[in-house]
């Protein structure tokens, strides 16, 4: 495929386009001052002064360069209906090719708009990037994706989920597959337990509109942290590339299920009260501007899984997302199992901590959680982080996201049938629910969640063992 030329950004007038996805194209644009990208913005809003939204994106990440100035310059705006085929015609005859259609959408408008397009004559080379979720469940999903495939095929369509572009995740990627002494042991001979864990610290921050209807399940577990599970989890890849990469994830994520089968067990909700936060009063969320209250919408939510995998079969992985947390943790988190024997201290029994290898996820700082000292040691067993972090900050999610769109390579987009069985898993959690097996916990905002959530792995080491940092 020749150079892209135009992104086109159907929804331009929204929130994820000039807070994601525009900034996410500057920092691309400012690491690759060669490329020559034209933006189109389109929505139903007229009126739209689209090359300021594009400035002042820019602006926020400090772009600059040839690049930057050409896409500033080269912006422009067209009013657009995208469930109306004839005027998707119109903005499709105006574009040079090739060129990208991206569907920052609802997925609701994303279905009509495909089924707009099912009767217009599209160039060979358009590419179709769609914002995730795709679709609000299992049957929307197959039927977005029948659609797109009536359209382009599979290797021109790039399901967008930006957590597997942090820089964090695709540094996990290298630390894994790049030394020989850490991917041997990534095994279920080796590794007691994983856990994937994105708190958070904000509240619903006016967006009731599109989280009430949603929540932690659908928003964080189905939409990205089970994507990135697939990529920790996924067997060795002998090349790469946009075949081998989303084949390995879908098969994590065909053999995955709920821990024991049990959502009673294995699945934990909640939805944050009134508290305190980093100094400010937070309301409950059932007081906030636009929540029904009986939509009974979780902001916290947790699962243990397991992906019965030759390589993981019997090993738990708990997935954790939440809203207004205290101290919220953002990491993966993986967990070798202790040594076969108690290592005793003058003849008395000693708590050996785990071994932890932590990736974080929002400052790309890698620790090794390991245990020194030995029986003759007076201070005893300890147990201390090795640290490191990456000096230069790499590309941001976004730009991650768009480099891949911009040169045609689909190797970090979701495939659909990934994309399905990530909605299969969470159906088994929402019906569980909708029956009553698994009750709606309350947890205060500015606390660490629900009394029933596990606890974090490792942050109570310190009360068992000495802790020294070296």
């Amino acid at each position: 495929m020749d150079a892209m030329k135009n992104l086109v950004i159907l929804g331009a007038s929204g929130d994820l386009a000039s807070r994601l996805l525009l900034p996410g194209l500057g920092s691309l644009l400012t690491a690759a001052p060669e490329r020559r990208i034209s933006v189109i913005g389109s929505s139903q809003t007229p009126d739209v002064d689209f090359q300021q939204v594009v400035t002042d994106a820019f602006d926020s990440v400090d772009a600059l360069g040839p690049a930057v100035s050409y896409a500033r310059e080269n912006s422009s705006f067209t009013q657009c209906d995208v469930t109306d085929g004839e005027s998707l015609g119109d903005l499709l005859s105006k574009i040079d090719t090739p060129a990208c259609l991206y569907f920052a959408l609802p997925p609701r408008i994303t279905m009509e708009a495909l089924d707009a397009m099912s009767g217009l004559d599209l160039p060979e080379d358009l590419l179709l990037a769609l914002e995730k979720p795709i679709g609000f469940d299992l049957d929307s999903a197959e039927e977005i994706n029948a659609a797109v495939a009536r359209l382009v095929p599979e290797e021109q369509t790039f399901r967008v989920d930006h957590f597997l572009n942090l820089p964090a995740v695709l540094d996990f990627m290298g630390l894994r597959f790049a030394n020989q002494v850490v991917e041997p042991l990534l095994n279920r001979e080796n590794v007691e337990s994983i856990e994937i864990v994105f708190d958070e610290s904000l509240g619903l921050e006016g967006r009731a509109a599109y989280y009430d209807g949603t929540g932690a399940f659908r928003d964080m577990i189905q939409s990205h942290l089970l994507q990135v599970m697939a990529l920790v989890m996924m067997d060795p890849p002998s090349v790469f590339d946009h075949v081998e990469l989303p084949a390995l994830t879908a098969h994590v994520l065909r053999s995955t299920k709920i821990w024991d089968d049990d959502p009673a067990t294995a699945v934990v909700r909640g939805r944050y009260t009134a508290g305190e936060l980093d100094g400010r009063s937070l309301p409950a969320y059932t007081a906030e501007e636009g929540v029904d209250p009986a939509n009974e919408t979780e902001t916290f939510g947790q699962v243990t899984l397991e992906v019965g995998t030759w390589r993981w079969s019997g090993v738990p992985v708990t997935l954790r997302s939440g809203k207004a947390i205290g101290s919220p943790r953002q990491e993966i988190a993986v967990v070798f199992r202790r040594p076969p024997h108690t290592y005793s201290r003058f003849g008395e029994p000693s708590d050996l901590a785990p071994n932890i290898l932590r990736i974080s996820l929002d400052d790309e700082c890698f620790g090794l959680d390991i245990n020194l000292g030995g029986p003759s040691d007076q201070r005893g067993l300890a147990t201390a982080t090795a640290r490191a972090e990456v000096e230069e900050p790499g590309l941001e999610s976004y730009g991650g996201v768009l480099r891949g769109i911009l040169d045609g390579d689909p190797t970090f987009s979701v495939r659909g049938d990934a994309a399905e069985e990530g909605w299969r898993i969470v159906e088994d959690i929402l019906d569980a629910f909708d029956s009553g097996a698994v009750p709606l916990r309350d947890y205060r905002a500015g606390g660490a969640g629900p009394t029933a959530a596990k606890e974090p792995t490792g942050h109570n080491t310190a009360s068992t063992s000495e802790r020294r940092q070296r």
